[in-house]
């Protein structure tokens, strides 16, 4: 399906991109917390990465979206540690972003900015490792919340650390600013100024919580969508309007990242189950729960559905464990994802959580 006057906007080059895994990962933590209704026998999520993504202009400019999550949660304020204890969750961490980018020769020098989908602990990675000429960018609200950091502002879970002696620019998507265009449903702003990469308003979930469009190719066009928490599972994006469940779906599982095989799963059957439960045939599975604004989210969630129904749009949100053992992380390109197929293999692999209650009430 190619893009169309519900996701359409300008022409431009295309940006290097790469999606990087820093070995973050969250465990243990409730479904209830996340998502509703509940699924019985699905009472608390996989373990759950967090991912960045490199992006580079046509001219070299480079940039990161979300630094994943913290190598060390006593970097942040006490209510963090507070709240993964609370929900009994586990925290496993390997290595930091900057780390893996040093491995393969980029010193965080070369980063000009780190952008951030929103200010939650589990993407904001640590920027102190960046120098002070690397700005942090951020979306609409997002210093009015939070700077200049814990403990000034007691509640956040920011430390002044995270902003001393940084540029912090907030992204204007109003109307009154010229620079901002609108792609698709959303308003944008041209990053780069070249057409190869826009921040995307996609409001709800956080103050600020912004996503990312990278141009991947040209001629024809094809994009990675970075979805930051727009959603948090496959579930809760899909189906939709204008992607219901296929009779036959492609499975793609992965037991590690380089063990995986391909399956194919009866979508009649989830689609049925997902009409006893009380939704339609082509609702999601979930709604969002965590959201400073639930309607907002839920509406950024129907604007993204429209980008993820086109076929040269890979939607990937940053917990989206279903991509592991499918795509190449860093330091390899994510640009052909395309010819590889990625998003066939990746797309509803997350109905693999319900087999177990939908085959109970089959």
């Amino acid at each position: 399906m190619p893009l169309n006057a519900s996701f359409d906007g300008p022409a431009g080059a295309a940006a290097k991109v790469s999606i990087i895994d820093s070995g973050f990962r969250l465990s243990g933590l409730p479904t209830s917390m996340l998502l509703t209704p509940s699924v019985e026998y699905y009472e608390k999520l996989p373990e759950l990465g967090s991912w960045s993504f490199l992006v580079e202009s046509s001219k070299g400019r480079k940039v990161l979206f979300d630094l994943g999550g913290p190598s060390d949660i006593s970097l942040f304020p006490p209510q963090v540690a507070e709240a993964v204890e609370k929900a009994d969750a586990k925290i496993e961490v390997t290595r930091t972003v900057a780390d893996i980018l040093i491995e393969n020769g980029i010193e965080p020098a070369h980063i000009d900015s780190v952008i951030l989908s929103h200010g939650h602990w589990d993407h904001v990675g640590d920027i102190t490792v960046f120098p002070s000429t690397t700005e942090l960018v951020v979306g609409p609200g997002f210093k009015e919340v939070y700077y200049p950091g814990y403990p000034t502002k007691p509640d956040v879970e920011l430390s002044e650390r995270y902003f001393e002696g940084r540029n912090v620019r907030e992204i204007d998507f109003s109307s009154g600013n010229k620079s901002c265009i609108k792609y698709g449903a959303f308003r944008a702003i041209d990053f780069f100024g070249d057409g190869s990469f826009f921040l995307l308003d996609t409001p709800g979930h956080a103050v600020g919580h912004i996503a990312g469009l990278a141009r991947t190719t040209t001629s024809p066009d094809t994009f990675i969508f970075m979805g930051g928490d727009v959603c948090h599972h496959g579930g809760e994006i899909r189906p939709s309007p204008y992607l219901p469940i296929p009779s036959q779906v492609r499975s793609f599982h992965s037991s590690s990242l380089n063990s995986h095989h391909t399956s194919y799963l009866d979508g009649d059957l989830y689609r049925e189950w997902n009409i006893q439960r009380g939704r339609k045939p082509n609702d999601t599975f979930f709604d969002p729960i965590l959201a400073v604004d639930i309607s907002q989210a839920i509406q950024s969630i129907k604007e993204v559905q429209e980008a993820d129904a086109q076929d040269n749009v890979f939607f990937v949100f940053a917990h989206d464990m279903q991509i592991c053992g499918v795509v190449d992380f860093f330091p390899e390109s994510a640009n052909n994802w395309k010819s590889k197929e990625w998003k066939g293999k990746a797309l509803w692999s997350f109905l693999g959580d319900f087999t177990p209650a939908a085959l109970s009430n089959h």
